[in-house]
């Protein structure tokens, strides 16, 4: 009974170890139950987060690991000439650079370096130096400097495509390595100094093209490229798969400018006034030729200038457009607009007399002077013998609101509409401003400031029947690619005289000047009339006119009663005279004369005739 007993309480035992385990492995089954559940959802959330809430984001990481981007600009636009002469264009060349890491040791080094500062004209110890700086200090996130291998080093940007082609015959032939080329185009100016200060320039910083001056930044924006893009997939090593995908935008070149200026135009004008700057040695001078029926600019230039393709040699001071920028007292030259506003309203004739004084008169508490004495003298007269005297009384027979009106009329302290900055508006004070002198001074051209672009225009104004333009330096905007021509608009003219009988009394007055008994003899040309005026300007310099700096200028049209050509010489400070009809009209006469020539404009065979019988 014992054993039994015994027997039984020992398998009683095992029975409740055995459920006591059951249960146990129950729970343990719940909670892996519970744990792959869970582990289940997070990964399924996981998998959401990244195929669905991230997926953009994630794929763009894992694309930009082994795809590659490439970027080249397109080409520049480029500026021509009226006749399609190319003035400003771009020339195929190669930026040079390395990877320090990979060019190899100090020998080899030594080497490339040598190779470069001979066919590049550089320093052999900078070159050598960029060679072997092999690692450089970056900043982490967190500010500490970080050590980094040099992978990218610059040694020359645009090198022609000649140097170049050599250099890759010795990097190839000497198994260097490490060295790239990179093809490009550079901003070329074909033409040198001519039209420099016009034109402009660009600059190159970080492989942006920086627009400096002239026409190259006004039409920047024309004249700017988009850039290709090629993405491409890679390998390891960074060469583009075979079989990998490719996505390219091809880039869109920038539009071309044609300008009025005719480029052999240009070249005489520019030829005559360096002879003049020559002889005379001013510290400046500058011309215009234009055309008075559109108000095209034909051609324009200043001394100094520069060379655009010379960066080296360039002169800051001369990089200034001095003929639309800078503004002056013109003198003389401004009696025939104030006269022929006095005959317009009908104050004077041309047969009209004034006492002029013995040339000293005393008016407003001030002296005037004529440069040589003069008596009794009709409008025509005055003009042809550029008497201050009788200017400043016809001037007063105008009044002040009269007068000023005529000089607002020609443009005078306005804009020309040119599209070079900066541009002055000059120096017009309203009438409310005027002084008891401005009256007699403002048509004698002191007291009032005008630039160079502003007298031609208005003189433009006096060639073509008193019809004021705008300036046009500009023909038209072309797009190469699509053929698309955005043309510039000859402007609708602004009648400044009221009677048209105007027109033909001022212009027999200014040919007079060049005439005998005028101040302008030299000016002559056989079988042509030509209508103009002489300056002679004294410069206000520290609060007083200067008796030893002045601008001497010539300005006219011709053939006087037929206009096709207005033109402008000025020099500024001249050595040895500082007469306009003798500094200025010899070479206002030359282009003049060429200019006639080249544009087959036939001389007079009366005016012929008579010159003959002088």
């Amino acid at each position: 009974m014992l054993l039994i007993t015994n027997w039984l309480c020992v398998r009683i035992g095992v029975l409740q170890e055995m459920l006591t385990s059951n249960d146990s492995i129950r729970v343990r089954m719940r909670l892996v139950a519970v744990f792959f559940v869970f582990s289940f959802c997070a990964l399924f959330y996981r998998l959401y987060i990244v195929q669905i809430q991230r997926h953009d984001e994630l794929y763009q990481k894992a694309r930009n690991q082994y795809t590659a981007k490439k970027t080249e600009a397109g080409k520049r636009g480029e500026i021509f000439d009226c006749n399609g002469n190319l003035l400003v264009g771009n020339i195929p060349c190669d930026d040079i650079s390395v990877d320090p890491w990979i060019v190899g040791d100090s020998v080899t080094c030594r080497k490339v370096a040598a190779m470069f500062a001979k066919y590049l004209k550089l320093d052999f110890q900078e070159v050598y130096g960029k060679l072997m700086r092999k690692t450089r200090k970056v900043k982490g996130k967190d500010g500490k400097e970080i050590v980094r291998r040099n992978r990218y080093a610059v040694i020359a940007r645009e090198v022609s495509i000649d140097v170049s082609t050599k250099l890759k015959r010795i990097i190839k032939a000497n198994e260097f390595a490490g060295i790239f080329f990179r093809e490009k185009y550079a901003r070329y100016y074909p033409k040198k100094n001519l039209l420099s200060n016009v034109l402009g320039f660009t600059n190159v910083n970080h492989g942006e093209v920086i627009a400096v001056l002239g026409v190259e930044k006004f039409f920047n924006k024309q004249m700017s490229s988009s850039k290709s893009v090629l993405r491409f997939e890679r390998a390891r090593d960074g060469r583009p798969l075979i079989y990998g995908e490719r996505e390219s935008i091809k880039a869109r070149n920038g539009l071309n400018v044609y300008l009025t200026i005719s480029e052999p135009l240009q070249s005489i004008l520019e030829e005559e006034l360096d002879k003049m700057v020559a002889e005379w040695k001013p510290a400046a001078a500058y011309a215009i030729l234009a055309d008075p029926k559109t108000g095209n600019i034909l051609a324009m230039a200043q001394r100094p200038s520069f060379n655009p393709n010379d960066r080296r040699s360039m002169d800051p001071k001369a990089w200034r457009n001095r003929i639309c920028a800078d503004y002056f007292e013109p003198g003389s030259t401004m009696k025939p607009i104030a006269i022929s506003g006095a005959i317009d309203y009908g104050v004077v004739t041309p047969d009209t007399k004034f006492n002029c004084e013995k040339g000293r008169w005393k008016y407003g508490g001030k002296i005037l002077r004529d440069a040589h004495p003069m008596e009794i003298l009709t409008v025509g007269q005055i003009l042809a013998k550029s008497s201050n005297i009788g200017t400043a009384k016809i001037a007063l027979l105008m009044g002040e609101k009269r007068l000023y009106r005529t000089l607002r009329k020609f443009g005078f302290g306005a804009y020309t509409g040119i599209p070079l900055k900066p541009e002055t508006r000059g120096a017009l004070r309203p009438v409310d401003r005027w002084d008891t002198l401005s009256i007699t001074r403002f048509p004698i051209g002191q007291g009032v400031g005008t630039s160079p672009l502003q007298m031609v225009r208005a003189y433009c104004a006096l060639a073509d029947h008193g019809r004021l333009r705008k300036l046009r330096l500009v023909d038209r905007i072309e797009d190469n690619q699509t053929g698309l021509i955005i043309k510039n608009p000859i402007q609708k003219p602004l009648q400044v005289f009221h009677n048209p009988a105007t027109w033909d009394k001022i212009i027999d007055m200014m040919c007079l000047v060049t005439e005998a008994g005028g101040t302008a003899r030299r000016v002559a040309i056989e079988g042509y009339e030509i209508a103009g005026k002489t300056g002679t300007s004294q410069k206000f310099i520290n609060g007083a006119y200067s008796h030893k700096k002045y601008i001497a200028s010539f300005i006219g049209f011709m053939p006087a009663h037929d206009p096709e050509l207005v033109l402008l010489v000025a020099a500024d400070e001249p050595h040895g005279s500082i007469y306009g009809g003798r500094v200025a009209g010899p070479t206002f006469r030359n282009i003049a004369l060429r200019s006639l020539r080249y544009l087959n404009i036939k001389p007079n065979p009366a005016l012929m005739k008579e010159g003959k019988k002088r």
